[in-house]
């Protein structure tokens, strides 16, 4: 208990006492590491390791690790890129896949990947468009402006892909800009049975057998990318007690929050979301386990709802811990107590009250927001895209800096990388996904709601997905295309009635995310002022929530103690072979066949899965390990149990992230995978 107290007092302080941190790149806690670990990372260190990290559009993160442009990335993270191929003589997924040559290297549908180049401090010019006596719908349309200027000024300098990312929920602004890559090839997978061995059950969960890797290829000019930072593979890989960093993209997390908003999160979002997820679980399994085709639409998504659905339930037990929000309300009164005795926080004395207040009417519109803007309601790939025809009509024809954020010119090329893809998709999947969604509206609202009715025009929900689906004109990418660029003309005279329906709601859906960004703007305002406090206070050595930005995480390669049990610090092949022998073989404790063929070549000694005490959250997948000297010793798949509380509050006496180790890579490539000449490049750091 001890442990949460602190860690809740503390919240982004970077105790010395603890691993606690996902520092920024351009504030390394260097002072932390000299104390507790005697090592200080060289600027170059940092510029090396920043620029062999890669950010997957598509969620997750990953790594350089040759200099010929190789990515290695998790299973999961690359299952996105897999289930699009939708190749029915080859399922991806299942059976893995390998190009040996450079020629069978299969380009993947709008995948793009970052990698983070520069940063730059454009608070002070942010924070100026703010000016006093603006309301707080003025102000944040003033800051939305303000925002693109610098995105689009820095695109146009740089040509490099350039956001403002908002830190400290308002207490500074950062310019990230980021090479990007579109031209991204899959080089590796294996079976998904033995990345992801044990399903569901083990998800989460330590000890854990997972060959969960991927590896990728950017291209530029038709050839691989020659890339000047890749990181060198280490052989034997991660050692207990050792000193270890991840370098990746953690989503979200919400440790600066406050009181009020984390009691919202507690009794209306998680909740309501958890909701939502079970239902989607139990629709997807169903459909899925109709037949063999079924199964392989269907299993990325199913895989996706069913990590968010056990992620949340971790993370809401967190929050219903009563300790944890004890402490956060001890901590947060300290605070006001701080910032009331002192003549330089004067504007921050209420800050507080205005969150609490603004959260309420946030959350008088979220389920609204939610079910339409959100899409909750329409969950459809076709829906999505004809809300984005339609709206970019209108976007299109605004300044820059008066559009919705994501219509903005810096943002264009994701845009319409995503919007024009040929990936496939099932009208027969998205006809189940659309009924429910709309049999959840109903079931939310209720069925004489107007707005019900409006949506249904007259039909059941799974006969109005049918009609929506079939009729759809928005599926042919040329016809989108010509919509996209057509402009309002076009798009007022379109005949579709996935068009007609985003078009029949998006006045409501504008309105409620107006509101909603309204009240964010109030609560980015406070928090700033709540920010600037804290760093005077506490000094401006501390490391912001994540942001799905690149972070600097570290810690020891160590075991922990669970229910009076030691829980060693790495798993082994032997383990893997094991576990698959005391169940029996059974689904999802099956191997495919070639693991059973092939045991006997592989050293059954060699190190599979590790833990350390290294503080990540959902978005750090795929992230790199290394060692002191940058070696790349191991890859980032998962945390254990007691580490789906980090979204609040960073402990370490049992939380532990879960990677694969580097020599487990090696040895199934030569000993399994039949893909000795990719382990080779590992080893060489590029191709041969």
């Amino acid at each position: 208990m001890q442990t949460v107290l602190l860690a809740a007092a503390t919240m982004t302080g970077g105790s010395a006492h603890s691993d606690e941190g996902m520092w920024l790149f351009n504030n390394p806690p260097r002072h932390i590491l000299r104390e507790r670990y005697g090592f200080e990372p060289s600027d170059a260190w940092l510029e090396h390791l920043q620029k062999a990290s890669v950010r997957f559009n598509s969620g997750g993160s990953g790594s350089f690790v040759s200099e010929d442009g190789l990515v290695a990335s998790n299973h999961h993270v690359g299952a996105d890129a897999l289930q699009k191929f939708g190749d029915k003589d080859h399922n991806y997924l299942r059976d893995g896949f390998h190009a040996r040559t450079l020629a069978e290297e299969k380009q993947c549908h709008d995948l793009e990947l970052n990698v983070l180049m520069s940063i730059e401090d454009v608070t002070g010019r942010v924070n100026a468009a703010v000016t006093p006596g603006l309301s707080a719908e003025e102000a944040f349309l003033a800051r939305r402006k303000v925002m693109a200027q610098i995105e689009k000024e820095s695109l146009d300098t740089t040509g490099l892909r350039s956001d403002v990312v908002t830190l400290y929920q308002g207490g500074l602004y950062h310019l990230y800009r980021f090479k990007r890559y579109t031209d991204v090839r899959l080089v590796f997978a294996p079976e998904q049975q033995v990345a992801f061995f044990g399903g569901d059950p083990d998800n989460f969960e330590y000890p854990r057998y997972n060959l969960d890797i991927c590896f990728f290829r950017v291209y530029e000019n038709g050839k691989p990318a020659k890339v000047p930072h890749a990181l060198r593979w280490s052989k034997a890989g991660a050692a207990d007690g050792e000193l270890v960093f991840v370098s990746g993209h953690p989503g979200r997390t919400d440790r600066m929050l406050t009181v009020a908003e984390l009691e919202y999160l507690r009794d209306v979002q998680y909740p309501y979301t958890l909701q939502l997820l079970h239902r989607r679980e139990v629709v997807l399994d169903a459909w899925g386990q109709r037949n063999a085709e079924n199964a392989r639409k269907v299993r990325d998504d199913l895989f996706g709802v069913q990590n968010s659905r056990k992620a949340r339930e971790g993370g809401l037990a967190g929050l219903l811990d009563p300790a944890f929000i004890a402490s956060k309300r001890a901590a947060e009164q300290r605070l006001r107590a701080a910032v009331s005795g002192d003549a330089r926080f004067q504007e921050a004395r209420d800050a507080w009250d205005r969150i609490a207040a603004a959260q309420a009417v946030m959350a008088e519109h979220a389920r609204m927001y939610r079910l339409l803007e959100a899409g909750h309601g329409f969950n459809s790939e076709w829906f999505g895209i004809a809300r984005t025809v339609l709206r970019a009509a209108e976007e299109h024809a605004k300044p820059d800096g008066e559009r919705l954020r994501e219509f903005r010119d810096s943002n264009r090329e994701s845009l319409e990388l995503d919007l024009f893809s040929t990936r496939p998709v099932y009208d027969d999947y998205e006809q189940v996904r659309l009924a429910d969604s709309l049999t959840w509206l109903v079931e939310q609202l209720g069925y004489s709601n107007p707005l019900v009715q409006r949506v249904l025009d007259g039909k059941s929900p799974r006969q109005r997905a049918a009609d929506l689906v079939r009729g759809a004109t928005v599926k042919d990418v040329a016809r989108r295309k010509e919509l996209y660029k057509g402009g309002k003309s076009v798009m007022a005279a379109a005949s579709d009635p996935m068009i007609d329906l985003a078009r029949s709601i998006d006045a409501e859906a504008r309105a409620l995310r107006k509101t909603l960004e309204t009240q964010d703007e109030i609560k980015r305002q406070a928090h700033a002022q709540i920010a600037k406090a804290r760093f005077a206070i506490d000094g401006a050595n501390t490391y912001p929530d994540a942001t799905f930005t690149l972070r600097l995480a570290f810690g020891q390669v160590k075991g922990y103690e669970d229910a009076g049990q030691h829980v060693p610090f790495q798993t082994t092949f032997a383990g893997l072979y094991q576990r698959w022998e005391d169940q029996q073989g059974r689904p999802p404790f099956d191997l495919p066949p070639r693991w059973l063929k092939r045991k006997n070549a592989l050293n059954l000694d060699t190190p599979l899965n590790f833990v350390c005490t290294a503080d990540i959250i959902g978005g750090n997948s795929g992230s790199p390990v290394v060692n002191r000297a940058g070696e790349f010793v191991g890859i980032i798949f998962d945390g254990n149990i007691q580490s789906l509380v980090l979204d609040f509050y960073f402990t370490d006496d049992v939380a532990r992230a879960v990677s694969v180790h580097s020599s487990a890579i090696l040895e199934s490539l030569r000993r399994v995978c039949g893909a000795r000449a990719l382990a080779d490049e590992l080893v060489a750091g590029r191709l041969k």
